[in-house]
């Protein structure tokens, strides 16, 4: 074999490894989002997970670190699909009307969806670790969508000032649906808390113009 021979060999090898490492790291992900959805995050265990996904325990580490990196992996594709249904809930030039649209998707997905949301905010790095960089530019831009309308409320607000009131916002949102769907402290309906948090969107608004 020659030398351009050899050197097309490995090329071709590398391709493979490469695929195969790709195809092992889809499978994981989508075994681990069927056991989140069927059980809740506490049932995700590198066992089922590698009987899911046809490969050994072992080889799970080949492609994830640890077991944190793949849930937060998951967590990643779950930030991106509440993205995605809170920026199909565009108001145009309405800014009031957007961020109670925002709320009802944002209540929406995590009712439709709730041991994924559920997932998202209750896992916890193992050993006190710190969230890796990547994991925390995806979550910090989760808030984009919300800080579009906050902008043309608060046209004189500097750029870092709205992403702040844009997640605070999005606290008070988020504060309302953990207790009502959990029901921490009184049981509802979810018609009446979608209109309990429209109610208090709304106020936002309302006081949110300079």
């Amino acid at each position: 074999m020659n030398t351009v021979q050899e050197k097309n060999e490995r090329r071709s090898q590398r391709a493979s490894t490469t695929e195969r490492h790709q195809d092992l790291s889809r499978r994981l992900l989508e075994a681990a989002e069927a056991v989140i959805e069927a059980a809740g995050l506490e049932e995700l265990r590198a066992r089922n997970l590698a009987d899911a996904a046809g490969c050994s325990v072992g080889a799970i580490y080949g492609v994830f670190p640890d077991m944190d990196a793949l849930v937060l992996a998951v967590n990643a594709r779950t930030l991106d699909a509440i993205d995605g249904a809170m920026r199909g809930a565009s108001a145009g030039r309405n800014p009031a009307l957007h961020l109670r649209r925002l709320a009802d998707a944002y209540l929406d997905y995590a009712f439709l969806n709730r041991r994924r949301w559920n997932a998202l905010f209750g896992h916890r790095m193992a050993d006190g670790h710190a969230l890796p960089a990547w994991y925390e530019e995806r979550r910090a831009a989760a808030f984009n969508p919300i800080a579009e309308p906050v902008a043309l409320l608060r046209p004189d607000l500097a750029e870092d000032a709205c992403a702040l009131l844009a997640r605070t916002l999005f606290s008070a949102v988020h504060g309302m649906v953990v207790l009502g769907l959990e029901g921490r402290i009184t049981t509802v309906t979810l018609p009446v808390l979608r209109q309990q948090v429209r109610t208090v969107v709304e106020a936002i608004a309302r006081g949110l113009p300079p």
